[in-house]
């Protein structure tokens, strides 16, 4: 099929993580949500289905989402894909431009030395980040051939065509771009159930890292510290959290231990940042999102660790759901990594 049919089909968004699947279709010169759905998923199930197997028990959660959890209508069957960044390798690389090899040889090379996975088991893509008269930075971005071609062949099987496979954290950043000052140097700390991505974002993306830390994580720390159960533990997060109140003291120390390995993962990627990228600027925001980010006084609380300005993004005033339902608002954070994905736009596929 020509270049020209892909052009004019819409593009819609499909983004799988470790715990869920969600799906949304945005028109996006009006920001109009025309469908949108999510199902959750069994995480050892999908990780298996995603890394080890063969995709199939991914292509039954695809098939149920799109049968039984949509609300609105999708005008296209080809989509663009967000994987979990956790699975991926990003790295920025810097090169001398008297160097007779070529970008794509010093890629490659890198990703010898970096990644501990053969270069011939992985898709290598790269992106030209910044360039001047002595060198040239790029991000590298890496992923197993067997991820990509599970995750294509389950979308394929739901009846889906995809055309674009990226990290998530890159379609956070796409849509954190248009609704929350994104031209800023940002670090973009994405907390999903049961990990958390940092990102740094100046122009494009830089660099990348992760830890296993996640929503969950945090649910777990007040059930365990405070001896409640586990729903019970899920309200203090969401309706206390951090925040001022008769259980604040309680809650802090419980999440505590846990804030701080994100705090210090934060730290960690602006030192790289700032040392190994060349002409690096001075980070303005932090913006948090993912479905971990529903803990009152977290933004305030990454504000006092880090020293720069911390914030929850909102980036739903710019979305127009019409007539739709608008998700939950303690479970609309999770719908940022696909509604990104969803704005992709057909220049940025078909240059």
């Amino acid at each position: 099929m020509s270049k020209l049919f892909h052009k004019d089909k819409p593009i819609i968004g499909l983004d799988i993580s470790a715990t869920s699947i969600k799906i949304m279709s945005v028109d996006i010169n009006k920001w109009a949500v025309k469908g949108y759905g999510s199902i959750e998923v069994d995480p050892t199930k999908m990780k298996n289905s995603i890394v080890d197997s063969d995709g199939q028990f991914l292509a039954e959660q695809i098939k149920d989402l799109i049968q039984n959890k949509i609300q609105g209508t999708f005008s296209s069957n080809h989509v663009a894909m967000s994987i979990p960044t956790s699975l991926t390798y990003s790295r920025s690389i810097t090169v001398s431009n008297n160097i007779e090899s070529s970008i794509e040889d010093s890629v490659k090379l890198e990703a010898s030395q970096y990644i501990p996975i053969p270069v011939s088991q992985l898709y290598i893509d790269y992106e030209v980040t910044s360039r001047d008269e002595k060198t040239t930075t790029a991000l590298m971005c890496a992923v197993p051939k067997k991820i990509v071609d599970n995750c294509i062949r389950a979308a394929a099987e739901s009846g889906l065509k995809v055309i674009l496979v990226e990290p998530g954290m890159l379609s956070v950043s796409r849509l954190l771009h248009y609704t929350e000052s994104g031209e800023l140097p940002t670090v973009i700390v994405d907390i999903g159930s049961a990990s958390t991505d940092v990102a740094i974002v100046d122009g494009t993306l830089k660099v990348t890292g992760g830890l296993p830390v996640g929503g969950n994580t945090l649910t777990r720390d007040i059930s365990e510290s405070m001896n409640v159960t586990v729903e019970k533990a899920r309200q203090l997060k969401v309706l206390s959290g951090l925040s001022a109140g008769p259980n604040q003291r309680q809650i802090v120390a419980a999440l505590e231990p846990d804030l701080n390995k994100i705090v210090s993962e934060i730290k960690k990627i602006i030192r790289y940042y700032n040392e190994r990228l060349a002409n690096s600027k001075a980070i303005e925001q932090v913006v948090i999102v993912g479905g971990g980010s529903n803990v009152p006084g977290i933004g305030d609380y990454l504000t006092d660790k880090l020293m720069i300005a911390s914030r929850v993004a909102s980036p739903w005033q710019m979305l127009n759901f019409g007539r739709l339902p608008k998700p939950d608002r303690r479970l609309a954070p999770r719908y940022l990594t696909v509604a990104g994905v969803s704005c992709v736009k057909p220049k940025e596929i078909w240059k």
